[in-house]
């Protein structure tokens, strides 16, 4: 019986060693059986993938000019028309038509987090999310600035948009007030 009271005590000492089980281990292990990690980070590649997309067409519309109502390339883009048309180019996602519909529509994130592909608004006509451009790194972003102008890139550190910076916003997928429409059709090149 001795034998038996210490052989239990090694085996409860052994089991109390040994790590505990956490909620966040079993999360973790189904998530690795179920193969979901391998799809978020495919997810994730993605993401940035369209993102790389976005910023580099964008960028093949420098010098298009500003057209009040305007949204394709033939006849000019106003701010707002000008970000929805590269959001449907290359995400296949279609955003709200006005300014402040697009900042409704989207996640609000801080400055400090902008990545490129985000939307950065601006109080340029005495209201809120009046003016709307792209991120695309460094404190720059690109939008279709005013009539007279044409599509170009701008330092967000300048005074004029420091002073006027209204917030940045995240598309997420299938924000209210935005629709997913065909890859083919989403992506006319540049003319």
């Amino acid at each position: 019986m001795h034998k038996w009271l210490i052989l239990s005590l090694a085996v409860a000492c052994t089991c109390a060693q040994a790590a505990p089980h956490t909620a966040e281990d079993e999360v973790g292990r189904f998530m690795a059986d179920k193969g979901l990690i391998e799809k978020l980070e495919k997810v994730g590649q993605t993401v940035s993938h369209h993102t790389s997309d976005l910023v580099m067409t964008a960028m093949g519309f420098l010098g298009v000019p500003y057209r009040r109502g305007g949204n394709d390339a033939d006849t000019g883009f106003d701010c707002s028309g000008f970000v929805r048309s590269m959001y449907e180019r290359t995400v296949g996602l279609v955003l709200p038509r006005r300014a402040n519909e697009q900042a409704a529509a989207t996640q609000t994130i801080e400055k400090q987090d902008l990545q490129p592909g985000d939307l950065v608004f601006f109080n340029t006509m005495k209201r809120t999310f009046s003016h709307v451009g792209i991120y695309v790194g460094e404190g720059k972003f690109i939008h279709s600035p005013k009539p007279g102008a044409q599509v170009r890139v701008e330092d967000m550190g300048q005074s004029y948009w420091k002073t006027r910076f209204d917030g940045a916003r995240r598309v997420m997928g299938l924000a209210p007030g935005a629709q997913v429409v065909q890859q083919q059709q989403a992506r006319p090149s540049p003319q």
